[in-house]
């Protein structure tokens, strides 16, 4: 049986508190952590290329 591994960063509040309000103090400390993030990492290189795209122009994160 394969399980499909979950990340996360799908659902991190962190990431929802930079979404609403990007230039609060927790927006900016999880822009700033997704930098290094091993974790972060796994899950943007999991997902298809099209979400990759989206994920990139939407947080202006580099190929």
């Amino acid at each position: 049986m394969t399980e499909t591994k979950t990340y996360p960063c799908a659902t991190c509040k962190l990431r929802a508190k930079y979404d609403n309000t990007p230039r609060s103090l927790a927006g900016r400390f999880w822009r700033w952590h997704i930098g290094f993030c091993p974790g972060w990492k796994a899950y943007y290189t999991h997902l298809p290329e099209a979400e990759r795209n989206t994920l990139r122009e939407r947080y202006g994160l580099k190929k």
